[in-house]
């Protein structure tokens, strides 16, 4: 995984929040005005949109202040996981309301406005396509941002939903597709939702990256000229991009200590993109390395 962009990932992130907030007050009048469920879900989407970008944009705005200030040695780049995992709680509110509220309206029929429905799920359709686009290729590189992304595709779908319930009820005369819509939307969003939050809670956990293999990095490490062993083996990701690691190296004694630190840290990085990594250099008669017992 690259690492992103963040400053233009800040600028499409500004842009879609903008967007999806400006919309976001009308769709909400006209749900309650229409009486659709479909229309109303998509407007909690769209609040929730507002509040997940809000949070998404605000932890990539202070994770750039990576300078080392009093305690954050770090930076505060797992705010950004931080934002991922509120996301995902969020859309799992959200989706879990439809769902909820959607069954409970079934085989009820009530009225619905469906020339106002039509019309505002068109244009929050195309206001959730255009910010959705905005977010897509940094989404890619950022759980964060993947995040973001994830909760504007959400509320694309609720738009689709609201449409597709709309034509339906106006021309079809289904009284209950506002209802099977809203629980359709809710379905879609709740897994997605589950599987962004279990990704985020992997890094906040410290997880080694599923994508490197600890057993062949390992076995790559101490097949390095003069490397005798390797221990006290640790990768964790900081945040989407940012692999770190530590280890412990015995080297044998007529070894160059100097080649053997570049020629580790040349692996980590070639071979399994870590660009920051601390590597402990030991001569072979050294024994008194203790490793962690925790």
């Amino acid at each position: 995984m690259t690492t992103p962009d963040r400053t233009l990932a800040r600028r499409r992130l500004t842009i879609a929040l903008v967007l999806v907030a400006g919309f976001f007050g009308v769709e909400a009048v006209a749900a309650f005005h229409s009486g659709s469920l479909a229309l109303l879900s998509d407007a909690g989407h769209m609040l929730s949109d507002v509040a997940g970008l809000g949070m998404a944009l605000a932890a990539m705005t202070v994770a750039a202040g990576t300078a080392r200030k009093d305690r954050h040695t770090y930076g505060r780049y797992r705010l950004e996981m931080l934002a991922a995992a509120a996301n995902s709680v969020l859309l799992i509110g959200v989706g879990g309301y439809a769902v909820i509220e959607g069954i409970r309206r079934l085989g009820e029929a009530p009225e619905v406005d469906s020339g106002v429905m039509l019309v505002v799920g068109a244009i929050g359709l195309a206001i959730n396509l255009v910010a959705w686009l905005l977010l897509r290729r940094s989404a890619a590189e950022s759980l964060n941002l993947e995040g973001a992304s994830l909760e504007v595709l959400a509320d694309l779908a609720g738009s689709i939903g609201a449409v597709g319930a709309a034509v339906l009820l106006r021309y079809g005369g289904w009284s209950d597709a506002d209802a099977v819509f809203g629980i359709a939307i809710g379905l879609f969003v709740i897994p997605r939702a589950i599987r962004l939050g279990a990704r985020a809670l992997r890094v906040l956990m410290q997880h080694s990256p599923a994508s490197i293999p600890l057993d062949r990095l390992e076995a790559d490490l101490e097949a390095l000229p003069g490397v005798v062993d390797s221990h006290d083996l640790h990768v964790w990701t900081l945040t989407s991009g940012m692999e770190v690691a530590s280890v412990h190296l015995l080297v044998s004694d007529d070894a160059d200590l100097h080649d053997c630190l570049d020629q580790a840290t040349a692996l980590l990085k070639s071979n399994y993109g870590i660009e920051h990594a601390t590597v402990q250099i030991e001569p072979h008669a050294h024994d008194n390395c203790v490793e962690a017992g925790w």
